[in-house]
């Protein structure tokens, strides 16, 4: 019997619906990813509670159970977490109605109220500070400062970073375009400091290796292996450990992720000047609304108000 055959009903469909958002939605190979373990954990308390059960069986009461599974799991998922699992499960409910099964409406499916988290970003002297802890005499050295002037430069997510390769990368023009959430191409724009750093690391690699950053240690592939490259490109978890390992070094007063530089880059933009509409092109956001998260900290006008009008300023 094959593993296709062994599965569920709802884990065929759960496969069925990865694919679509493969083929169809273009998502990306990490989205997807997160998807299958979402879905996953699902499908795994489903099984082990109430055994293999066509879809229409899943109602309301099923589906309060399963959310108090999650709140109550012994990994202390946040509220935060605990979204990610119910987004996930709503939109495969929304897949499965969309191609004619009888399925409780997603709409039903109440997302957990998460408190407003304060936006997390350094200034450029932090991030000249978490810079500073790198030690550029090694090719691994090198390799960091490039990858954190480049996310500092570009705002890039973690994902969009790690799947670059070299040769669309130019540094010549400094700027380069990148794939994004849904398939959105957009052109992202590198600094001088950026394509410098970017420079001194592909000219001390001296390999022919298509990705643009690679890890330098552990084992090495054979050098006629033709997933040579793959094996040897960065993973994003290498990336989001090793900006906390500076972070952490540098006494920042929070952890310090890949996604905090994006922020980073986008409200330095903003301080600045730059427009709403433009930080949101360069960001890659679908809707300017995403890109508003940043304008109660970003809008200079507002602290000129403050300080003019406010009485405790006299």
């Amino acid at each position: 019997m094959s593993a296709k055959e062994k599965e569920s009903i709802l884990e065929g469909l759960i496969r069925e619906f990865l694919e679509y958002l493969e083929i169809e939605k273009q998502l990306s190979p990490y989205t997807i990813r997160n998807y299958r373990f979402y879905l996953n954990v699902f499908s795994d308390w489903v099984k082990s509670n109430y055994g293999n059960v066509p879809v229409a069986k899943l109602d309301k009461a099923m589906i309060r159970q399963y959310r108090l599974y999650l709140a109550r799991s012994k990994k202390q998922l946040s509220p935060v977490t605990q979204a990610y699992y119910v987004i996930a499960l709503r939109s495969f409910l929304r897949y499965l109605l969309k191609n004619d099964h009888e399925v409780i409406s997603p709409d039903k499916i109440e997302l957990p109220k998460v408190r407003g988290r304060r936006l997390k970003f350094l200034d450029f002297s932090q991030v000249e500070s978490l810079i500073n802890q790198i030690d550029t005499k090694t090719v691994k050295g090198l390799r960091d400062r490039a990858i954190v002037e480049t996310l500092f430069a570009t705002g890039l997510r973690v994902s969009e970073l790690v799947s670059l390769d070299k040769e669309v990368v130019n540094l010549d023009k400094r700027e380069f375009g990148v794939k994004g959430k849904g398939g959105k191409v957009r052109v992202v724009f590198l600094s001088k400091r950026a394509a410098y750093w970017l420079e001194r690391y592909l000219r001390e690699r001296q390999d022919f290796y298509p990705p643009l950053f690679i890890r330098h240690g552990g084992k090495m592939p054979e050098i006629d292996d033709p997933k040579a490259g793959e094996k040897l490109r960065l993973s994003v978890r290498s990336v989001q450990r090793l900006i906390s390992f500076y972070g952490t070094k540098a006494k920042l007063p929070f952890k310090v992720t890949p996604h905090v530089l994006r922020h980073s880059f986008a409200t330095d933009l903003l301080f600045h000047g730059a427009g709403l509409r433009e930080v949101q092109e360069m960001l890659g956001h679908k809707n300017i609304a995403t890109t508003q998260i940043y304008t109660h900290v970003t809008n200079p006008q507002l602290r000129k108000v403050y300080e003019r009008f406010h009485s405790g300023n006299e």
